[in-house]
């Protein structure tokens, strides 16, 4: 049974960090690209970062460039998002999802096949 499964979310105050990681099982994703998005209530599903199989290229919404990093670990099967610089407006569920594609990263949430649970991020004082 293939499973992602995230952890590491939290209540943080503005400014400060947090790091996701996502924990794949049941099979291999070294040869998919992989990406993080984020759902708060009463809004769609957004893309926040992915990255490529290798982890040598990745991708960013404008919303979270400079602040948060995507990165992998293949020989884990995890990959991670480390959040700085939290801000309220970054307050959501955040879901790891996994692509079949190995050579690009989508943008939509339409193109990724597997998907975690989910892990809510509240950033407040």
């Amino acid at each position: 049974q293939v499973q992602l499964v995230e952890s590491g979310g939290g209540l943080v105050q503005p400014g400060g960090s947090l790091r996701l990681s996502c924990a794949a099982s049941g099979r291999s994703f070294s040869n998919s690209a992989m990406a993080w998005f984020r759902q708060a209530p009463g809004k769609e599903r957004e893309f926040v970062a992915g990255v490529l199989w290798s982890g040598g290229n990745t991708y960013y919404a404008d919303s979270v460039k400079g602040r948060f990093t995507i990165s992998r670990d293949n020989t884990k099967n995890t990959v991670y998002l480390q959040m700085n610089s939290l801000k309220p407006e970054d307050t959501a569920v955040y879901y790891c999802a996994a692509s079949r594609l190995r050579f690009e990263v989508p943008s939509t949430q339409y193109e990724y096949t597997y998907w975690g649970q989910g892990t809510q991020v509240t950033v407040s004082s």
